[in-house]
């Protein structure tokens, strides 16, 4: 984690703040020196993240309700002022064979994964276009640019977040403003170890097994670390990357070239 503070003076929000990727993005851009926002509905989890450092808070919400999110901006700017920063970190994923995903299913992958990044880029767009460098990040996912048996609406949900940041950054390419993906593969996260008790519940195999399957789409040959992400996300963030914009970092050891 970086201990300098390149990023004093920025408002960074990040949701989906309270575990995981999230939580590694929150203390890593504190410790550069912004002052972070962390999103999620689970207010216990935000409160556990904010505990670690003074720049972090965190605001309990829906971001897949149109009404939550305005709330949410509300409620960071009347604490922190304008966002310059927004790391749209929230996601879920579901697994089911293509035949038996129902509209439901269809649905809560699109609102978490694609919804709420429209919803929450386009609330602070006004924000991050008066910031002297505005960033939008989004943490996507290996499944925004190939395909996963098993994950149809997951994998359309992310390619979606990834065909939003290019048409975004082209947009925006004459402001401030600059619009990255990170990818990662499967990595060491609460997400991960559903995955892991849902290849148990299914196939039967031990969790040692199932978490070496996982393990295996890395040419690496091991789970991603959140703090990998969060280190890349910070580069995204920082002043000197104002020339990177519509890119998509993949963070998955080789498994996508």
């Amino acid at each position: 984690m970086t201990g300098n503070a390149q990023l004093s003076g920025t408002h960074a929000l990040v949701t989906g703040g309270g575990t995981g990727i999230g939580a590694a993005i929150a203390r890593t851009l504190a410790a550069a020196g912004a002052t972070v926002t962390i999103v999620g509905r689970r207010a216990g989890l935000l409160d556990s993240v904010a505990a670690d450092h003074a720049q972090i808070t965190g605001i309990a919400g829906d971001i897949t309700d149109p009404d939550g999110v305005a709330a949410i901006v509300a409620a960071a700017r009347e604490r922190s002022g304008p966002v310059s920063i927004l790391v749209n970190n929230a996601g879920a994923a579901e697994s089911a064979a293509f035949e038996r995903i129902d509209l439901g299913h269809w649905r809560r992958m699109m609102a978490i994964n694609l919804d709420a990044v429209f919803m929450m880029t386009q609330a602070l767009i006004p924000d991050l276009r008066a910031a002297a460098a505005g960033r939008v990040v989004t943490v996507a996912s290996t499944a925004g640019v190939k395909g996963y048996a098993f994950t149809a609406a997951y994998t359309a949900a992310k390619h979606g977040a990834v065909g939003l940041t290019r048409a975004l950054a082209v947009e925006l390419a004459k402001t401030r403003i600059t619009v990255n993906a990170v990818c990662p593969g499967f990595t060491d996260t609460p997400i991960a170890e559903r995955s892991i008790a849902n290849i148990v519940a299914k196939t039967g195999r031990d969790a040692e097994t199932a978490r070496a399957n996982l393990a295996a789409f890395n040419p690496q040959g091991r789970l991603i670390d959140p703090q990998e992400i969060a280190d890349a996300v910070l580069w995204l963030c920082l002043p000197g990357s104002g020339s990177v914009t519509g890119q998509t970092i993949n963070i998955a050891g080789g498994e996508v070239n």
